[in-house]
């Protein structure tokens, strides 16, 4: 396994799972196609930070870094241009982080994650099946557990009705692949995370509009009155589970070649003690704006992550100071605060 094919390249996650594959020596190739969902500036900066210059972008065009990685934009739902990407490149194996994420955003633009997350990974899956890879590892995500699921969330309970659009498509990615582990035999692993946090994460996610607004003197929106809880993870600690398991599939030994694993740190934190790390760290006191639960939103997550422990010897580790603390370092360097 040494050709890669990592999609959401320029994203959060994809960002940091990048890097650790180039540093590891694959051949490597990032996909994303630079939506403006949010500040594209940010993803620019990203793709710089993983040795690319962004004046050489353009529309299906590869560059490359001045390592082994590489980098094209692409739209996941141009299916001729996956199709012929594939045909090209001959991947190993395949890191789908690609997607439009967000459970807020799905309430008012439902069309965005079928285009991107029904049909775009239904593109990838073809590319799987037409050029058979080692390997397909795609990401889940913990809403897909919704509200009335027994606590901690474990992998082999039966799903519940999803909360939201963003939690009915990745329900349904998981469906997807398993038919395609079943009838083509496309060993495939969806990871669920839970609450990514830490550097050059996005800003339409809790620990970044806090920090921004904390810096700023700004109130900040608290949902459900700040009765919630979130099995917050490092983002390090996703980065390094998706690799580890990306690397070994073990999903192979299987008669359906297909696994499903939780990544969380198994530690769930009330939202009203996590805006307390954020004070401490910044050194500064939040205003709340104490409003109602949202629709699409759950009142808790919280990841049982024996699974992976068994299978993979792998527990995420990093302390939510710790996390929160490269956060706000991170943020304060990038923006000058």
């Amino acid at each position: 396994m040494n050709k890669i094919l990592l999609t959401g390249s320029a994203g959060f996650i994809g960002y940091h799972v990048f890097r650790r594959l180039a540093a590891l020596g694959f051949d490597v190739i990032g996909l994303d196609n630079l939506n403006n969902y949010y500040d594209i500036n940010l993803k620019m900066a990203r793709l710089r930070e993983a040795g690319f210059e962004p004046e050489e972008i353009a529309y299906g065009r590869m560059i490359r870094s001045g390592g082994s990685a590489a980098f094209i934009q692409l739209n996941l739902e141009d299916a001729a241009a996956v199709v012929r990407l594939f045909h090209r490149e001959k991947f190993d194996a395949v890191c789908h982080l690609g997607a439009q994420a967000g459970v807020r955003f799905s309430v008012e633009n439902p069309a965005a994650y079928i285009q991107s997350n029904i049909n775009g990974f239904f593109n990838i899956l073809e590319g799987c099946r037409e050029n058979p890879v080692e390997h397909l590892v795609f990401a889940s995500s913990s809403s897909v557990y919704g509200n009335d699921s027994k606590i901690p969330f474990t992998e082999d309970e039966p799903l519940k009705a999803p909360m939201s659009l963003y939690a009915a498509t990745k329900q349904s990615n998981e469906t997807m692949a398993h038919c395609y582990a079943k009838l083509y035999k496309i060993p495939a692993t969806g990871l669920r995370f839970f609450t990514v946090y830490g550097p050059w994460g996005r800003p339409d996610m809790a620990l970044f509009k806090f920090t921004k607004a904390i810096l700023h003197d700004q109130p900040i929106p608290v949902y459900n009155h700040g009765d919630m809880q979130r099995d917050f993870t490092c983002v390090d600690d996703i980065a390094e589970g998706v690799v580890r398991i990306l690397r070994d599939p073990k999903c192979v030994s299987d008669p359906i070649s297909y696994r499903i694993y939780n990544i969380g740190n198994g530690n769930p934190v009330g939202l009203i003690d996590f805006i307390h790390e954020i004070e401490k760290q910044t050194g500064k006191t939040a205003k709340l704006n104490l409003l109602p639960l949202q629709a699409g939103d759950v009142y808790r997550t919280w990841a049982d992550t024996a699974k992976l422990k068994r299978d993979y010897g792998f527990v995420p580790s990093v302390k939510l100071a710790d996390g929160v603390r490269a956060f706000v370092e991170w943020y304060r360097r990038f923006y000058g605060v």
